[in-house]
């Protein structure tokens, strides 16, 4: 008896640091490493968020006095201030970038919660903008940031939405590489994006790479299959989740469908 009392108590301790620990297991925090040169066309950011958490981010700025922008959304381990040096991949359109809560010079904790509010906080005073034309703004959310990008386009309007390497859910995926613990009961940060879908009727291109381990492709798929609006799927051979970007054709592809979106930007 005294053996099961003790294999019951081990695995409620182990329930209940999988379940207080779980955001260190999500969230992964980067610093902001040296300070991003920044052109003419870019602008320093600083958001304050509606429970007074400052949001640091940037916005590079296409030549248009009124223009198309790319609201871009990060994965869980990444800082956004590398993809400066990739707006000039999408011609013709303004390219936001801000930090997660934690991430870079942005304060706070990350959270589903706070990431989402903070995520429409941020379109609402981009939307705002002059040089930001509401009517065309699309978004592009990658691994975690998929599941943003695609609670923003349930709740506002969207040009198109770009999903690199999303996932039907947080839980589908924890009971996929946790399958010895009740995951679906545990989570607090669900980013439920397969029951969002149905709703959004935005244009998609889904980028997703064939050996992506962390994020295997079938969990793309199902989200991609459940998709209200007109879809168009691009599976990279030989890639994985984290050198995805490192293949021409997976810009080539955003590139294309951004132009599609808002063909005279470019010219």
């Amino acid at each position: 008896m005294s053996l099961i009392v003790t294999l019951i108590g081990a695995a409620a301790v182990l329930l209940g640091l999988a379940y207080i620990g779980q955001s260190r297991l999500i969230f992964f925090p980067q610093p902001l490493w040296g300070e991003p040169r920044l052109s003419e066309q870019m602008e320093e950011i600083r958001h304050t968020s509606a429970d007074g958490t400052r949001l640091h981010g940037w916005l590079v700025k296409a030549r248009a006095s009124r223009a198309p922008l790319l609201i871009y959304y990060g994965g869980n381990a990444e800082e956004v201030s590398w993809m400066l040096a990739a707006a000039a991949r999408f011609p013709g359109w303004s390219l936001l970038l801000m930090n997660y809560r934690g991430y870079g010079l942005s304060e706070g904790k990350p959270g589903e919660a706070a990431l989402l509010s903070d995520a429409l906080e941020l379109y609402d005073a981009a939307a705002a903008r002059p040089d930001v034309d509401p009517r065309r703004i699309a978004l592009m959310g990658r691994s975690l940031g998929s599941g943003v990008a695609v609670h923003v386009a349930v709740q506002r309007p969207v040009r198109g939405v770009v999903l690199v390497s999303p996932y039907d859910s947080l839980a589908a995926l924890a009971r996929r590489h946790y399958p010895f613990l009740p995951a679906a009961s545990l989570l607090r940060h669900r980013f439920d994006s397969l029951a969002l879908a149905p709703r959004v009727s935005a244009p998609l291109t889904c980028i997703v790479a064939a050996r992506d381990a962390i994020i295997p492709v079938e969990h793309s798929r199902r989200l991609y299959e459940a998709w209200a609006g007109p879809r168009r799927w691009h599976e990279i051979a030989g890639a994985g989740h984290n050198d995805l970007s490192e293949r021409p054709e997976y810009w080539e592809a955003i590139a294309r469908f951004l132009q599609e979106l808002a063909p005279e930007a470019a010219q």
